[in-house]
């Protein structure tokens, strides 16, 4: 877990931190200094590029209240385990945001990683969340949409599109297709 404080209050913040840490069982090791702090922020970005040397990758994002963040991953443990799938998952624990990242044999995303996606956004939505955190629900995800606004707000949103695309020539077929 790589924790990180800015503002005038952060050596306070790290401390009250380190100690919650260091209580719950946890190792602390606190940056001596920024050029350190960037160094360990080196190794999280090099989570994503580390795991395609294990496979073909399809990098998720969900989105569930802090406070359930224990069951999201505890779900994904279940439903890695259910569909024979590695699903590491790093978050933004500060926000509730997690990407789970699907690890497949070959080039393609096979349909048991969809089905396995599927569960995971379900989870994630039932649990008060939602299907994206910060990237936007595309093309990938817009399988998923209706079943997260429900009927009404669905149409809504459809609806919305045509007010401002009466001819249907911004990105047709992508999201409302």
């Amino acid at each position: 877990m790589l924790v990180q404080f800015d503002g005038p209050a952060a050596a306070a913040d790290a401390g009250r931190a380190s100690a919650l840490i260091a209580e719950t069982g946890g190792t602390v090791r606190v940056a001596a200094d920024a050029e350190e702090g960037e160094r360990l922020l080196a190794i999280r970005r090099a989570f994503h590029p580390a795991l395609a040397a294990n496979g073909t990758v399809l990098i998720e994002d969900v989105a569930v209240p802090r406070s359930r963040m224990p069951e999201m991953f505890a779900a994904i443990e279940r439903i890695a385990e259910r569909y024979g799938i590695a699903i590491p998952t790093v978050a933004h624990a500060g926000d509730g945001n997690l990407h789970p990242n699907f690890i497949t044999a070959g080039d393609e995303v096979g349909q048991e990683v969809w089905d396995a996606a599927g569960d995971l956004f379900r989870t994630a939505v039932a649990l008060g969340g939602t299907l994206t955190g910060e990237h936007g629900v595309g093309v990938l995800k817009r399988r998923w949409l209706a079943e997260e606004l429900g009927p009404d707000s669905y149409e809504l949103q459809v609806k919305l599109k045509s007010v401002f695309d009466p001819l249907g020539i911004l990105n047709p077929g992508k999201v409302f297709g």
